[in-house]
């Protein structure tokens, strides 16, 4: 009786482990390319190569995501407030004219608060920042879809701590230019 009950346990145990070594087969897991153009010579067609994608010219003023030489790309707000200061109207000024000589260029404007309140309510925040942001621009005459606005709220914080410095810092939109 007492090796019934040994082999028995044991075959369980050897049935445990072999469910345990078996690896899913990512040979027939199903593959969706999302990014693939369904029109044209693009490599979700089987075309021959040719790309759809433009070429990107490094010679402008703000490749690599930079902007406007030369301008700030943060602007910053009070305490508990969406409300775009005056003192950033020439930032936003220079960001516009160049958005508006460059249609091809759009800009990412992230939304960010200090680390007090909750992370609800600073997404919130964040968000009514960068869609303030946006609509200065938009008054300046920069195309909607040259522009997206997002929030991290509390989530990238531009400084550590506590003290009033640090939140006045993460208190911000920042421009980041695609």
């Amino acid at each position: 009786m007492l090796s019934f009950k040994k082999a028995s346990l044991a075959l369980v145990a050897a049935a445990v482990l072999a469910g345990c070594s078996s690896a899913p087969s990512l040979d027939n897991a199903p593959v969706e390319d999302k990014g693939a153009t369904t029109a044209g010579n693009g490599a979700g067609t089987g075309g021959a190569g040719q790309s759809t994608v433009g070429g990107v010219d490094l010679n402008q003023s703000g490749a690599n995501g930079q902007g406007p030489v030369g301008v700030a790309r943060v602007i910053y707000f009070d305490f508990d407030s969406y409300s775009v200061k005056p003192d950033f109207q020439s930032t936003l000024d220079a960001h516009a004219k160049f958005l508006k000589a460059n249609p091809s260029r759009k800009v990412m404007l992230e939304g960010n608060t200090d680390n007090r309140g909750g992370r609800e309510y600073n997404l919130a925040l964040g968000q009514k920042r960068a869609e303030a942001v946006r609509r200065s621009l938009n008054v300046l005459g920069v195309s909607d879809n040259q522009m997206e606005a997002v929030s991290f709220g509390k989530e990238k914080l531009a400084a550590e701590g506590s003290s009033e410095d640090a939140h006045a810092q993460n208190r911000r939109v920042e421009l980041n230019y695609r």
